[in-house]
């Protein structure tokens, strides 16, 4: 394990002029680090499944051991405490609570995040966790998964139990983490589990997902009164790639898709018609369900990599929109363009479109080729300079009234990422997965240099 050392000075436009309040956080996923598949009880996900499909995820990765968060949580809290960050966003892995989806609470599972809950607490760090990440029970998905309205009340269910086992301490929930990917990517392209390539099972799954929400939202202010709940979307800041009328339609159905589709219902505007039109799916709805999917949010969750520079593509998949990354565009390791002034713009957006009170930056990182150095260190200029970078369109977000109040960097730790397997590093901690040697990189030293700066700002100011 790295120790934090003074990192180079803060940027011109620093994180050290954010509210004296702030949050600074990280941020990880159950499958993407957990391991332990099959122990204490836990039940098999989508995931698991996923990954044993030929050809589904870069060299046949799977999620059986990732970080083994499982046994070395201690070791990970740690770091946590290193980095000095005062907030940690993790999942609770629907299949080790209720390995069945719906019925008997595992509980050795439910056990691992109690003990968690307690340990971060020790430690000065708010727990901030999200009831669902993507890994759905298998059992669920063998009787329809999220096209089938029974899921949304299976997880209700399971938000209840858990925010009844937790409730006690844990006062920040959010109920989803990215719908966006669970319904279009993983029903409409098919690129992550369930590896489905159907529109009217995507747009099942999409309303499905939101009426969870609902449900969810209800269930744990029942469990936990004084529950602050919320939901964490990917949203992208979309534009035209040119003022081709073409390309500009282009544009307004990439926002419908990854962002008024999912923000208008839950801020009780219903789903945006130019889009249900586009998709030519009727929706599952019944009586009562547009309210419960607009139950009011206590804050709201985004999450941000990159913006969406579109062409008209007709011959397309939906929506009909072709990405472009500008020539010269600085570039991620998963080939995403590096575009800060989306992050501001997208923060505003929330604010004056949809009047949000309370926002976080929920996840927000860069993926390079990372490699310890024969002194055993990681340095890592390019993640450095995207986290400056971000921060500093954090600032900028304040400065035009965003009520921010927190932000969670993605990743703690390398980890399984899902359909690329190991091969993408997003941690500012970097993660040897054949010794689970963990080595905090330049960019950890960073965070860790600008959490300190601002808090003994934050406390001469008081």
């Amino acid at each position: 394990m790295s120790e934090v050392t003074e990192a180079s000075p803060a940027p011109a436009t620093s994180p050290l002029a954010l509210p004296a309040d702030f949050r600074w956080g990280v941020a990880t996923a159950s499958y993407q680090i957990e391991g332990a598949a099959s122990e204490d009880g836990r039940g098999p996900s989508i995931w698991d499944t996923f990954c044993r499909v030929p050809g589904a995820v870069a060299n046949g990765d799977n999620g059986d051991v990732a970080c083994d968060h499982y046994h070395r949580w201690r070791e990970d809290i740690a770091l946590m405490k290193q980095l000095g960050v005062d907030a940690y966003r993790f999942s609770i892995a629907w299949p080790r609570v209720v390995p069945d989806g719906s019925g008997s609470t595992n509980e050795p599972g439910l056990a691992f995040y109690d003990r968690l809950t307690d340990a971060l607490l020790e430690e000065g760090i708010t727990p901030f966790p999200t009831l669902y990440h993507w890994d759905l029970p298998q059992a669920l998905q063998d009787r329809g998964g999220w096209p089938a309205r029974e899921t949304a009340e299976h997880f209700a269910a399971y938000a209840s139990v858990v925010a009844g086992r937790l409730g006690d301490r844990v006062k920040h929930w959010a109920t989803l983490n990215e719908p966006l990917c669970s319904a279009w990517i993983g029903h409409l392209e098919g690129q992550m589990a369930p590896g489905v390539r159907d529109i009217e099972a995507a747009v099942r799954a999409s309303y499905h997902l939101h009426l969870g929400h609902g449900l969810a939202v209800q269930a744990v202010r029942a469990a936990s009164p004084g529950a602050q709940v919320g939901i964490v979307n990917n949203l992208t800041h979309c534009e035209p790639a040119s003022d081709k009328e073409a390309d500009v339609a282009a544009a307004r159905r990439a926002d419908g898709h990854a962002n008024r589709w999912w923000m208008d219902p839950l801020h009780g505007r219903g789903y945006p018609q130019d889009m249900l039109e586009l998709y030519g799916v009727e929706l599952p709805e019944q009586p009562g369900d547009l309210t419960t999917i607009a139950e009011p949010l206590d804050w709201l969750g985004l999450n941000y990599y990159f913006r969406a520079l579109v062409a008209d593509n007709p011959g397309g998949p939906l929506p009909h929109a072709r990405p472009v990354v500008p020539a010269g565009a600085r570039r991620t390791h998963m080939d995403w363009e590096v575009h800060p002034p989306g992050l501001t713009k997208t923060l505003v957006r929330m604010t004056e479109d949809y009047g949000a009170r309370c926002l976080y930056v929920t996840e927000n990182g860069s993926a390079y080729p990372d490699v310890v150095g024969p002194d055993g260190q990681v340095d890592d200029p390019e993640r450095v300079r995207y986290l400056d970078e971000h921060l500093a369109a954090c600032v900028d977000a304040v400065e035009q009234g965003v009520p921010l109040a927190g932000y969670f960097a993605w990743s703690l730790m390398d980890n399984f990422e899902w359909a690329y397997g190991y091969d993408k590093r997003f941690g500012l901690v970097h993660v040897d997965y054949s010794t689970q040697r963990r080595t905090i990189k330049s960019s950890g030293h960073r965070y860790a240099d600008f959490v300190r700066r601002h808090r003994r700002r934050a406390r001469r100011a008081a």
